[in-house]
């Protein structure tokens, strides 16, 4: 089997681990939990398996107690109706009763899906009664929090770029109206030379600024703070406005009668 790990783990990347539980330490049993991110039962599956014998080889725990949520593509459907996808779901208690479903509750409940959370547990050598299930489902809605800012970060950070390509364009377009305006009147007779170039200085910098190279949202995406996420969006969309207003004054003054 080690040789099989040792195969799968150079020709695949392993998965990619989003969260990790706090250990809860119970007389001497110890749980914490994984989540994963999984697009299929398959890979889902895969994540578990590697967990248990890469991440876990040396130290195998007594339960890998685990369940996941995929949306996946109906057989013989494209994926263009509304009705094309569907919720598949699956647990395993690995010889702890109930455990899987209890999983799989907490992962209902707080909306997660294309994932699956593993839930190890190193039994201590005391028999804890109904109180395991209480730290399994700790364990598993912790990482399911920290999987749902994971999404919502993605969700922000592709709304940032998308703003970001919005407003590089249309400070693009101004810059070419003004050019024009710049070009027409400088051929126009009738416009003293002085009067051929717009002067821009009273516009504010931002107004200005020439095209900026793409913004690296990589620490922002480490960081998980949401509500910065938040705050640049809202000020790009500001910014996007405020560009627009002045594309729409340019055109306007391009239109008006001589």
């Amino acid at each position: 089997m080690s040789n099989l790990d040792s195969f799968v783990s150079h020709s695949h990347p392993p998965p990619e681990c989003v969260a990790t539980s706090s250990e809860i330490t119970d007389r001497e049993s110890v749980f914490v939990a994984h989540i994963f991110p999984a697009s299929s039962p398959v890979r889902a599956r895969a994540a578990q398996a590697h967990l248990k014998r890469v991440v876990h080889a040396k130290k195998p725990a007594t339960h890998e107690m685990y369940a996941y949520r995929c949306m996946v593509l109906k057989k013989g459907r494209d994926g263009l109706g509304e009705d094309d996808f569907e919720v598949v779901e699956g647990s395993e208690d690995d010889r702890e009763q109930w455990a899987g479903p209890r999983i799989l509750k907490i992962m209902r409940s707080e909306a997660v899906m294309d994932a699956i959370v593993v839930v190890s547990r190193w039994y201590g050598g005391v028999m804890l009664g109904p109180i395991r299930f209480t730290h399994i489902e700790d364990c598993t809605r912790e990482v399911c929090k920290a999987f749902r800012v994971r999404d919502e970060m993605n969700d922000c950070i592709t709304a940032l770029r998308a703003y970001d390509d919005s407003l590089a364009k249309l400070r693009t377009e101004l810059e070419d109206l003004r050019k024009m305006n710049a070009d027409e009147a400088s051929s126009s007779p009738d416009v003293p030379e002085k009067a051929t170039v717009r002067d821009c200085a009273d516009e504010p910098p931002a107004k200005k600024r020439r095209l900026e190279p793409s913004q690296d949202y990589t620490a922002l995406s480490r960081s998980a703070d949401l509500v910065k996420a938040r705050r640049l969006i809202n000020a790009r969309e500001s910014a996007m406005k405020a560009v627009q207003k002045l594309i729409d004054k340019t055109k306007t003054g391009n239109a008006a009668p001589s």
